[in-house]
């Protein structure tokens, strides 16, 4: 008997420390896919910044492999995951996430950190919500294409940037080229191409060079489809334009950098964006209300490139950008 009461005693006085020591939950609504290199990347930065002290549960919403028809039934049943889970926090990552579902959380009493927006976030009415904050991505376009007057000889008079045709994708450019298809950066003549369909990607990928462009910069291409409106594979699409490409790609990604890819450039990396929001996201668990968090852009973007592209293409880094530089494969 006198057992069965200290077992009592002792589950009594243990259940609340156990229960202390239990890690609370964080609800990351990713707009892509766990199988998206920018996803891969970001909850690398997360985890390493929160998953010590908290639990981190995905949703995905796969918005780059969906119909946009789909976009607001899966922002629905994030949010249904969002109830049945109560988190501690969410994170939405990139604009469908802050677009579809960051309305149905502003105003709740659980605070949200968004990160990888490249709109600004008034656009989705989400710069007043009080439980609401984040990182910004800005592809850095602008200095990019200046960086590739001082790395290819001669230098370019022409260059041509690809997209999908994707709501991210439009986002990106819209701040360089607002609306246009054609703008001049450090007097290089700076062509968009906003491309759905694998078949016109493979035809102004090959006839780039003759329609007079000096080098392409392979932007994102993940929504692209082929002629029976079949999701085409990513990772196949970059490989193709890297084999069979008449001009120097370069990239404005870190996953786009590599063997059997572009070259590299000033490129912005997800595991940033990841760290940047989960230290936000700490400072609002540890008592900073959201709405004294102004919004921020994580990194200002830094060279990287790779081995192998540049002896493939014969591109020297120039001294003046060495210590700058930083190089896989």
């Amino acid at each position: 008997m006198k057992r069965t009461i200290c077992l009592a005693l002792l589950i009594i006085f243990c259940l609340p420390l156990l229960c202390l020591g239990a890690k609370k939950n964080i609800l990351v609504i990713e707009s892509y896919h766990a199988e998206y290199p920018w996803d891969i990347s970001y909850k690398e930065g997360l985890e390493q910044v929160l998953g010590k002290s908290y639990h981190l549960l995905y949703f995905p919403m796969d918005t780059k492999r969906i119909p946009a028809s789909e976009f607001k039934n899966r922002a629905q049943l994030a949010f249904e995951e969002y109830q049945r889970i109560n988190p501690e926090l969410v994170i939405l990552g990139d604009d469908n996430a802050l677009k579809f579902v960051g309305p149905k959380l502003a105003g709740k009493k659980t605070p949200v950190v968004y990160l990888g927006i490249n709109q600004n976030p008034r656009n989705y009415n989400m710069f007043g919500p009080a439980n609401i904050t984040g990182v910004l991505e800005r592809p850095l376009m602008k200095r990019s294409i200046l960086y590739f007057k001082e790395i290819l000889n001669p230098q370019p008079k022409k260059i041509l940037v690809l997209f999908d045709t994707g709501a991210t994708s439009r986002s990106s450019v819209q701040m360089i080229f607002r609306g246009k298809n054609s703008t001049y950066i450090g007097g290089i003549r700076t062509d968009l191409r906003l491309i759905g369909k694998l078949s016109d990607w493979e035809n102004t990928v090959l006839s780039s060079k003759t329609d007079g462009y000096d080098a392409i910069i392979v932007g994102l291409y993940h929504t692209i489809t082929d002629e029976a409106g079949n999701h085409a594979d990513a990772g196949s699409i970059l490989e193709w334009t890297s084999k069979n490409t008449p001009l120097p790609p370069f990239c404005f990604w870190d996953f786009t950098v590599g063997p059997k890819k572009t070259i590299g450039g000033l490129v912005l990396f997800g595991k940033i964006q990841g760290q940047t929001a989960g230290r936000t996201a700490l400072k609002i668990l540890s008592g900073t209300r959201p709405k004294d968090i102004h919004p921020v852009a994580a990194e200002k973007g830094r060279l990287l490139f790779s081995k192998s592209q540049l002896k493939k293409w014969k591109i020297k880094i120039p001294n003046q950008i060495l210590n700058e530089v930083e190089y896989i494969d």
